[in-house]
């Protein structure tokens, strides 16, 4: 699509084993000035197909989600950067809106926030509690910075930021095998960054919040809709919260043992 030489884009992703969907998100970007790829030193084909579509690729050891996002950010070099997971796709609807966007707004905005809709389970998630989940995935290179929690990380934009309408299309799990074992690895890390910040473990979180997330999914964001897949997402989602308490109660658990004196 010709647009408008006003404005220039750098893709961003970071990556690590994703030989089986990489090459689809790459595809999407080509229209970007420039693809930026930070490779965590993926062991199947992931390197040689990345190489195939990005004018820049760098091989660096995993650092976070954080860390490893804001250094991909810093190789880019165009005016914008637009952020986009190896799991995640740009749709020709989503392309022309940013482009019409950035050439209307004539720079009053200093990020962009973009819906992200999920295809799990033979299904679009438009219910469910999974849409839009807004994040800003546009910004100024220059005028943003890294924040948030590992492994929900937070781009902080310095000026005004305008929402979307045309969603990012988001292939989230291969399987459930593939969503339990991600839901594990995930609870680790929050939790984890919960006790270095100082969050202790209550009774009141680890029973209250997992019941609040499941009736917010499963009957307020009408996720019964879905059948039995909607079941299956809401519990799981009340699965997550409940695990990532419970592991920061393990963690005060081990914390009292290392400090009990020594026999």
């Amino acid at each position: 699509m010709a647009r408008s030489p006003a404005f220039t884009i750098s893709a961003i992703v970071v990556c690590f084993n994703e030989e089986e969907r990489i090459e689809d998100c790459l595809k999407s970007l080509v229209w970007c000035d420039e693809i930026v790829v930070v490779d965590a030193f993926s062991s199947d084909r992931t390197p040689q197909i990345c190489q195939r579509y990005a004018q820049r690729f760098v091989q660096r050891k995993w650092a976070g989600y954080r860390d490893q996002k804001a250094y991909a950010h810093s190789l880019a070099t165009m005016d914008w950067v637009l952020l986009v997971d190896s799991d995640e796709r740009v749709t020709d609807a989503l392309q022309k809106e940013i482009a019409e966007s950035l050439t209307k707004d004539n720079g009053d905005y200093s990020g962009y926030a973009i819906p992200r809709l999920v295809r799990y389970l033979d299904r679009w998630w438009w219910r469910g509690g999974w849409y839009p989940d807004y994040d800003v995935r546009l910004f100024r290179r220059d005028r943003a910075t890294w924040g948030g929690l590992d492994p929900h990380e937070k781009i902080i934009v310095d000026g005004k930021v305008r929402r979307l309408r045309q969603p990012l299309h988001h292939f989230s799990y291969r399987s459930i095998d593939d969503h339990i074992q991600r839901i594990n690895r995930f609870t680790s890390i929050p939790s984890v960054e919960l006790r270095k910040s100082g969050g202790r473990w209550r009774l009141s979180d680890a029973l209250g919040r997992p019941a609040v997330r499941f009736f917010r999914l499963y009957i307020l964001k009408r996720g019964f809709m879905e059948g039995f897949a909607g079941f299956y997402v809401a519990l799981t989602a009340a699965v997550y919260v409940f695990l990532k308490y419970a592991k920061l109660w393990e963690l005060e658990i081990k914390e009292k043992r290392d400090d009990e004196p020594r026999q």
